[in-house]
């Protein structure tokens, strides 16, 4: 019987890598080696000698004691590197100030990556006191107005492709229940952008929409504003902005062979 990549160790070594790296990045807080083995399944002495190889090319780093572990200094170079390779990027940087400097809110520029959102590029409100960038955070795309505008670029049949088997919770408003997020993306695709109000994060709501350069979207534009100020008229206000720039931006991107 022929080999399969999937039977090569070294495919299986390689696979094993990246997903050890993406589950670091995905916690907020450093992972001992027994919440990894727990959350990967990896036998335990094949994960640490590979955490002990990231550890030693700087991909990964541990805390004081050396038994916990998160992403290293060298994992910013691959992502500097997309972000500063990317075409469309300086064009979308300057589309989210100019939305910050009209409107006033935080603004995010992101993109589809299969059910997740990838966050690209922030410009947070002047009286804003986040202290850490969304920039290259991934979030599910149910629970985000960004990710909501991109899943109503394409067909049911597709969503349901992408999506997973269940929806994760954020909060008491995540849309979980598949035909209530059919319904809300069928909303989204008549008005032409998207609209959640703490689905992902307590006390925030978000507008969002495409931005059109390739089909289907994957890339979107959103504001976050404080969910006590999201009355219809002032949401209707920020999403006729966002829509207008988001068009502008796409004739941009266009105009410049940025496909």
């Amino acid at each position: 019987m022929r080999k399969t990549d999937a039977d090569n160790p070294s495919v299986k070594s390689a696979e094993r890598t990246v997903k050890i790296l993406e589950a670091l990045a995905g916690s907020p807080q450093r992972l001992s080696l027994a919440q990894l083995q727990e959350r990967m399944g990896y036998p335990r002495s094949s994960l640490h000698a590979l955490l002990r190889t990231l550890r030693e090319l700087k991909w990964v780093e541990t805390d004081e004691t050396g038994s916990h572990f998160g992403v290293g200094p060298h994992a910013l170079l691959s992502g500097t590197a997309y972000l500063d390779r990317d075409p469309a990027l300086p064009y979308a940087r300057e589309t989210i100030e100019d939305l910050r400097a009209e409107i006033g809110y935080t603004f995010h520029y992101a993109r589809r990556d299969d059910a997740h959102v990838l966050y690209l590029a922030s410009r947070e409100a002047r009286d804003s006191v986040r202290v850490v960038s969304r920039v290259g955070r991934r979030l599910p795309a149910h629970l985000t107005a960004l990710g909501q505008a991109l899943l109503a670029d394409l067909t049911e049949a597709e969503v349901d492709t992408i999506l997973p088997a269940e929806l994760e919770s954020y909060t008491e408003n995540t849309i979980t229940d598949r035909a209530k997020l059919h319904a809300e993306l069928e909303q989204v695709r008549a008005r032409g952008w998207a609209f959640e109000r703490e689905h992902g994060t307590r006390g925030i709501a978000c507008i969002a929409a495409t931005v059109d350069y390739r089909i289907p979207a994957s890339d979107a534009v959103s504001c976050s504003m404080p969910a006590h100020l999201a009355e219809p008229a002032e949401v209707d206000r920020v999403a006729q902005a966002i829509v207008e720039h988001t068009r502008q931006l796409a004739a941009t991107l266009r105009r410049n062979g940025i496909r």
